[in-house]
């Protein structure tokens, strides 16, 4: 991320949503209101750009801030100005709170896991975001092979197969079948670890859908499902002949 252009943008949305009180006129009860120190057109228009900075630095931002009455844009402000300080002294924080570990985002993940997950997992619900991942995975997978008698672990275990593809079965090649123990193991493992992202993640979450993932759950399984995604996605197909 452009840390400087981000707090460009989050510091021109604060002054623009700075909220002035106006008292009630002499006389009245209650006719007291708030005004912005911008017009509320321009102020979407940078709300635009502002929510993608939010969504990105913020997580769960429009759900965890709790809005003030009669101040339409005080979620926002107050998210933009935690954005802020956190672009602004992230580094410090980290070296005085942390390990300095590396960060993981699930926006840097494969593009199908964020594509599946982004719109759920962005409004802070996460078992349903790792099961779009899922569905969007799946989807992808039957398109690269031409499929949609199959699903879910059948697809994977027969596209990840070692066996010669068939008609209308075509394999997923994860390298050049060179008859090594190399290619028969990377091809045994993505056969076995898609039979343990459906059991072990997929099922659950369709079956549990009382409880919430926490953020750090969702984000690992998340992880899971990039790299099998990546696999399939950098797979060559072997057909028939």
């Amino acid at each position: 991320m452009n840390t400087e252009w981000a707090v460009e943008q989050l510091d021109s949305f604060i002054e623009a949503t700075l909220v002035t009180y106006i008292p009630s006129p002499s006389g009245a009860i209650g006719a007291h209101s708030y005004k912005t120190a911008a017009a509320e057109d321009d102020i979407v228009k940078q709300a635009q750009v502002v929510e993608q900075i939010l969504d990105r630095v913020v997580s769960g931002w429009r759900s965890s801030i709790k809005k003030k009455r009669y101040q339409q844009w005080s979620v926002h402000y107050e998210a933009s100005i935690r954005a802020r300080e956190e672009l602004l002294r992230a580094e410090e924080v980290r070296e005085n709170l942390g390990d300095n570990a590396p960060d993981l985002s699930a926006a840097e993940l494969h593009p199908w896991i964020w594509e599946g997950a982004k719109s759920l997992w962005q409004s802070g619900h996460y078992r349903e975001a790792v099961g779009g991942a899922i569905l969007k995975l799946n989807a992808e997978t039957q398109n690269k092979v031409g499929r949609r008698d199959v699903r879910e672990t059948d697809l994977f275990k027969q596209a990840f197969s070692a066996d010669e593809p068939k008609t209308g079965k075509p394999r997923l090649r994860r390298m050049k079948d060179d008859g090594s123990d190399t290619y028969k193991s990377v091809q045994r493992g993505a056969m076995a670890f898609a039979e343990g992202v459906f059991a072990g993640i997929r099922n659950p979450i369709s079956h549990e859908v009382d409880q919430e993932l926490s953020e750090q759950e969702a984000l690992e399984y998340l992880a899971a499902l990039s790299v099998l995604a990546r696999w399939v996605d950098q797979s060559d197909v072997e057909v028939a002949s």
